[in-house]
């Protein structure tokens, strides 16, 4: 293999597809980079089984060929290199040098054909969405995804078309979160559980840009992300996700309108003496025209109040900061409503009018 591309390329490319080696395997292939030079053009791919990443690298090639690479010290050698040209030539026993003006490096790798290809995922089921859109309904929701594999299935966000609408959900057992948009599509009906780390890594990728759009097939095991330069393919989770319609209620005893921005920076200061203990929560009482916020632990107590727009009953209710927070931080409105059934029962986070999110939060018991 003999090629020639810009350092700039080369980083981009590199920086995309580490984000599918894996870390700790007993496979040394997968802590390698394959470099695959064809008639096509030059890729750079990465498997750590779950997760599969292909970058095309815009790049003049000599002689076609490929070579694995580990990661690190590939990655590391990029980074440093000047700005300028990057030549890779690879010899029959895959032996790479890598030169940049008056730097050269001599590394050995592993044959190609040991590596691990990404799964091939037919494009037939298909959708088209725009990548500022995605990266935001991810961003949206998956800081509720669960962390720990006690049930596997909730380790992954579910992606569902239904009624004309994209609806994607994730929860914990402490939270649930939804957000939904208008979307036209032949895939009706159809639920798919995409892992967590598989949307982490992907709207780290995907572009704010409206006018980009991405492609995203799905197949029985796999989904797959096509964008402009890289694929992203992943497993799917399977197992069947919780029937999260059945955690919201249209009925409330309380419903209050506030500023999104106060509520979340009262919270926010109350929380730096709670410090996010279960044993020390905030505490929000609800009157006629305020909301009041209070902490009281060993380091000290706060006092917050907040005007609101009342319905219903008065309230005294308590919840861990963060839970709280993590849903108001990622809301674009500037007044929401809570919708609240008695002290024991979920709160609801939703838009002042329509349903383009939910967000529900598990209270906590307050010591008598």
């Amino acid at each position: 293999m003999k090629l020639t591309c810009q350092k700039s390329d080369l980083l981009n490319g590199v920086n995309t597809v580490l984000k599918a080696v894996s870390t700790r395997t007993t496979l040394p292939i997968l802590e390698c980079i394959l470099l695959q030079a064809t008639t096509d053009g030059f890729k750079l791919i990465s498997n750590d089984l779950e997760l599969g990443i292909e970058s095309n690298v815009q790049a003049t090639i000599e002689e076609t060929g490929t070579v694995a690479l580990k990661a690190r010290i590939f990655s590391e050698i990029v980074k440093k290199l000047p700005d300028n040209d990057v030549h890779i030539t690879v010899d029959e026993k895959s032996y790479t040098t890598i030169k940049c003006e008056k730097s050269k490096f001599n590394i050995s790798g592993q044959s190609g054909e040991e590596f691990l290809q990404l799964p091939n995922v037919p494009k037939e089921n298909g959708i088209l969405i725009s990548q500022f859109k995605l990266r935001e309904m991810i961003r949206q929701t998956i800081f509720s995804i669960a962390l720990e594999e006690i049930r596997p299935i909730l380790t992954g966000e579910l992606i569902e078309f239904k009624d004309n609408e994209l609806n994607m959900v994730s929860l914990d057992v402490h939270r649930v979160s939804i957000r939904k948009m208008d979307f036209e599509s032949a895939l009706q009906n159809m639920v798919v559980v995409v892992p967590g780390k598989t949307l982490s890594e992907i709207s780290k990728i995907l572009d704010a840009d409206d006018e980009k759009d991405v492609q995203i097939y799905f197949s029985d095991k796999h989904i797959l992300f096509e964008l402009e330069d890289s694929i992203i393919v992943s497993r799917l989770l399977e197992g069947d996700f919780p029937k999260y319609e059945q955690f919201f209620s249209k009925d409330y005893d309380t419903l209050v309108k506030i500023n999104k921005q106060e509520l979340f920076m009262s919270i926010d200061r109350a929380a730096l003496i709670s410090r996010e203990s279960k044993k020390n929560p905030i505490k929000m009482t609800i009157k006629d025209n305020s909301m009041i916020i209070t902490s009281n632990t060993e380091l000290g107590d706060v006092y917050e109040e907040i005007d609101i727009e009342k319905e219903g009953n008065p309230l005294e209710i308590a919840f861990n900061p963060k839970y709280f927070m993590d849903a108001l931080k990622v809301i674009d409105d500037d007044y929401i409503h809570l919708q609240f059934t008695n002290p024991h029962s979920p709160c609801m986070i939703l838009p002042e009018d329509g349903d383009d999110y939910k967000y529900l939060i598990v209270p906590i018991r307050i010591r008598a």
